[in-house]
């Protein structure tokens, strides 16, 4: 219970859940297991929950780092999106969270839309997250394709060139292309944009 007490205190954003098994590993390290975490803002507002079955927390650095991660990330009461990894890390007083390994974020909408990565770096703050390396994003309108993506607070994914995709509807006939330009694809509208270099020139797709 003391070992607890003292987490708390050096966090004092965070509520543990679920008792969780605090180990004493040395006097810098504990071990946590079944970690269930909340993290509210000063204003008392849920930002996101955490949960991993093995996870250890430095207490010199302040770090947590977590294996088989799962986050809830909430907008008010409700879950906005859900992101699973292999392992992840809290840094800055939990303001920014690095997840790696299969990263998989979904939004709980009508379209289901998933978005992967190998790895994706969340700042709370600023309220984005950026996926780098084998990024791909799937739902029933369209598949794309970047090794860089940045999603937003206002649910607009930017895929940085090139970028590949396919379209799903038979209009389109499946089939992939290729473009040069940076893609936008806004999660609400359900839409796909295109922006040349000099930003001058964008079209768009609404499914």
């Amino acid at each position: 219970m003391n070992n607890i007490y003292k987490l708390i205190i050096f966090l004092p954003l965070v509520i543990l859940g679920c008792a969780p098994d605090v180990v004493e590993e040395n006097k810098v390290i504990q071990k946590i297991n079944s970690l269930n975490m909340n993290i509210f803002s000063k204003k008392g507002e849920k930002i996101y929950s955490i949960n991993s079955p093995d996870s250890k927390f430095d207490k010199i650095k302040l770090v947590f780092n977590l294996k088989k991660t799962t986050i809830n990330i909430f907008n008010g009461e409700d879950i906005k999106y859900i992101i699973n990894a292999d392992s992840s890390r809290l840094l800055d007083k939990n303001k920014i969270v690095e997840l790696k390994g299969n990263v998989k974020v979904r939004t709980l909408n009508q379209t289901n839309d998933y978005l992967y990565g190998d790895n994706l770096t969340w700042n709370i703050n600023e309220s984005k997250y950026e996926l780098v390396g084998n990024v791909r994003f799937e739902n029933r309108n369209v598949s794309l394709y970047s090794n860089k993506a940045l999603l937003t607070k206002d649910n607009i994914v930017k895929f940085f060139n090139p970028v590949k995709y396919i379209m799903k509807n038979d209009i389109y006939k499946k089939k992939y292309e290729i473009n040069s330009e940076n893609a936008y694809y806004n999660i609400e509208r359900e839409s796909l944009s295109f922006t040349a270099k000099d930003k001058k020139v964008r079209s768009f797709i609404y499914f």
